[in-house]
């Protein structure tokens, strides 16, 4: 799959250095060969880069094993053809929950070669979840016959704000017991690899215009709606992080007057009417377990008049927050993500209510609501794209 994304700010250098539009040059290379082989002048035209420039490229990426070439004929002349080596060069993608761990394998054609996923205890320290993650992708490496050198990097995504001055995890995620933990350190030391770190909201966003159907789409919002809401922006076919990389806090946009207190300090915010925890409170009420998001998905499509209503109000809560947020970005398109994935046009119709109801008419009518074909994978395949995104593929072995 192609992407239109390029580079973003997580773990590059000055975007205008010789090494960064080296990065880049490679990166569309890659991506044009994801279609298939082509000659070096047919890979000048698809990218916009010199023939000098692509053939450089090429004979760099050859020398990392990263491409092969072979002799053809093209036009009638004797040309090289270039094909992409998939698996000489793999992303590992690590997605940390609030209860779960996933963690994926993935090469350069965009294609999982190995995938895992556990659950956590409640309340986990970083390390114990970090450790689980070291135990889990030794394992597929042993079982997939990855072997490491191949590894370019490791992605990872938290269900929280990171400040990408620092990669430390700020006030405001779904896991206070990691608030002040420096994750990139922390992974680049246990792991011995490159680490790339963002918010999983943001990696959701970039699944979606690299894995997946939205991959030509320029301005995109994922929208995840789980223990807590966060979204994801990709503007003008980049990731935007804004000042120091908190964006998308949508889940703390002030919805009802004097509600109920967030975690964030402030009252009335989205979370506190719509994420998966309000509703499983809502709808536990005198039950002894819990009613976990899988349940609340079961139990809407079997056309329970509770589920149904808060889900109902939930949406129409969600849809009104994004209606000011397209008011601000008029996105081409809005996917929801996270556990209640599986409810479909149960959740969307709410949404899309609210939606329209608070957005100006022409962005209303004009944004695409959709959910995300990618599930419970969206965040760690996007942990994968990441490092695709940054790292350095020619010189990591």
């Amino acid at each position: 799959m192609v992407s239109t994304l390029r580079s973003t700010t997580s773990g590059t250098g000055n975007p205008g250095s010789q090494s960064a539009l080296r990065k880049l040059n490679e990166q569309r290379i890659v991506e044009a060969l994801m279609a298939g082989p082509a000659t070096q002048a047919e890979l000048s035209r698809q990218t916009g880069l010199s023939t000098a420039t692509v053939s450089n490229i090429v004979k760099v990426l050859c020398d990392a094993s990263v491409v092969a070439t072979e002799p053809t004929t093209s036009s009638g002349r004797r040309a090289l053809s270039v094909r992409l080596n998939s698996n000489s060069a793999v992303a590992v993608g690590i997605d940390f929950g609030r209860r779960h761990l996933r963690v994926v394998l993935a090469n350069l054609a965009y294609e999982v070669l190995a995938e895992e996923s556990m659950m956590l205890p409640l309340g986990h320290q970083a390390d114990v979840s970090i450790t689980a993650a070291v135990n889990v992708l030794d394992r597929l490496l042993a079982e997939s016959g990855v072997r490491r050198e191949h590894i370019v990097g490791v992605g990872a995504g938290i269900p929280g704000p990171i400040d990408h001055r620092t990669g430390t995890v700020v006030q405001g995620a779904i896991l206070p017991e990691w608030v002040g933990f420096q994750i990139l350190a922390h992974l680049e030391e246990r792991l011995g690899l490159p680490v790339f770190v963002d918010n999983d909201a943001n990696l959701g966003a970039l699944s979606e215009v690299t894995w997946g159907p939205h991959n030509g789409v320029e301005n995109l919002m994922f929208v995840k709606i789980g223990s807590g809401i966060g979204a994801g922006l990709i503007i003008n076919g980049a990731p935007f992080y804004g000042h120091v990389g908190v964006t998308g806090e949508i889940g703390h946009s002030t919805i009802v007057e004097h509600g109920l207190v967030c975690r964030c300090g402030n009252r009335g915010c989205l979370e506190t009417v719509a994420s998966t925890t309000i509703m499983s409170e809502l709808l536990s009420r005198g039950q002894p377990e819990p009613m976990t998001p899988d349940e609340i998905v079961q139990r809407a499509h079997a056309g329970s008049a509770a589920v149904l209503r808060v889900l109902d109000d939930a949406g129409l809560a969600v849809g009104r927050a994004l209606g000011a947020v397209a008011n601000l970005i008029s996105p081409e398109v809005i996917v929801i993500g996270g556990p209640l994935a599986g409810l479909g046009e149960i959740l969307l119709e709410p949404i899309r209510r609210g939606l329209l109801r608070h957005a100006v008419p022409l962005v209303g009518e004009t944004t695409a609501l959709a959910m995300s074909a990618l599930g419970a994978r969206a965040e760690a395949l996007g942990a994968a794209a990441l490092v695709f995104q940054n790292a350095d593929i020619s010189h990591h072995s």
